[in-house]
């Protein structure tokens, strides 16, 4: 764990798993109990953090990009249509970002 502190691939990893993870809490949890149940605050809430930590996938994706020589149109849009696709920063991390850290 404490290796993800150390390389910008470690911070984006961690940052997807927390973006990929509120995406998720936001879709199934957060939003069913705003429209079936009438409760809006949680909703609020977490669509702030999650909306803060998509800025942080991008613009850690894009450094990564640079930094990696990604080529965009192979890489770095893969990466970046991860963050709205749910479960997608987990396939992400897996197929493409597990193995650059090697």
């Amino acid at each position: 764990m404490k290796n993800l502190f150390k390389t910008n691939v470690g911070r984006l990893r961690l940052i997807g798993f927390l973006e990929g993870t509120s995406l998720l809490m936001l879709l199934f949890v957060a939003t069913p109990l705003k429209h079936f149940y009438g409760y809006p605050h949680l909703s609020t809430t977490l669509g702030t953090i999650h909306g803060a930590l998509f800025l942080l996938f991008v613009f850690n994706t894009l450094s990564v990009g640079v930094e990696q020589q990604w080529k965009f149109k192979v890489t770095t849009w893969k990466v970046l249509l991860a963050c709205i696709i749910p479960f997608g920063t987990f396939y992400i991390d897996k197929t493409i970002l597990k193995k650059i850290e090697l």
